[in-house]
């Protein structure tokens, strides 16, 4: 990497990273737990009021979950919410984009998630997913910038901190890196990977003393 990229790279980061890292996640108010089988089921007479008591609740969950298992399940719910836009178009294009990625062709699967945000520009999941394309097609830039846009749209996106997480510490900043990985285990506490990363950038960047 040239040094002229990187210092392009590092405004870069910091450009898309902190309008992101000023939206506090919101977890919802402590409440009954839901059975996560059936809350995924509600069918409301408002789809999008109902799609947000299923989340809601889902969230409440996760944060009280007891261990790794139960919040793994209670994850893997909220990401099947989170990957129905409500459009069968959206979805369509998604699944294809999904296939392309695996196929590792992030070409295509990046031309049809450029669609898939056309169509849905308010879906949170489809800028999720291009951010991921994005970063493994090494354009680190836009993988930020549409992390930027996920967490505009849902804040509690603990993958999308986590992914800022990542790509800041990757470029070398441990502090906004920091910020967003607290984040994404204040949203998803049994995240051990990232609590030890956690560990890790307290003690570099504010020091065994704090």
């Amino acid at each position: 990497m040239s040094t002229g990229f990187l210092i392009l790279l590092r405004a870069g980061l910091f450009a898309a990273a902190l309008p992101a890292l000023a939206l506090q996640p919101a977890v919802a108010a402590p409440g009954d737990r839901p059975d996560v089988s059936t809350s995924a089921q509600v069918k409301p007479s408002d789809p999008q009021k109902g799609r947000q008591k299923v989340l809601d609740d889902l969230f409440d969950r996760l944060a009280k979950a007891q261990d790794d298992r139960e919040a793994k399940g209670v994850s893997g719910a909220i990401e099947r919410v989170w990957m129905h836009s409500g459009s069968d178009t959206a979805d369509l294009l998604m699944g294809r984009a999904m296939q392309a990625l695996q196929r590792k062709d992030y070409a295509l699967s990046q031309e049809l998630l450029n669609a898939v945000v056309e169509i849905e520009p308010d879906w949170a999941e489809a800028w999720n997913k291009r951010a991921t394309v994005r970063y493994l097609a090494d354009d680190a830039m836009g993988s930020m910038q549409d992390i930027a846009r996920v967490i505009k749209l849902e804040p509690r996106h603990f993958g999308a901190l986590s992914g800022m997480g990542f790509i800041l510490q990757r470029g070398g900043f441990d502090k906004g890196a920091l910020a967003a990985f607290r984040k994404a285990l204040e949203i998803s506490p049994q995240q051990e990977e990232i609590r030890r990363l956690v560990e890790k950038l307290t003690l570099s960047v504010e020091g065994q003393g704090i």
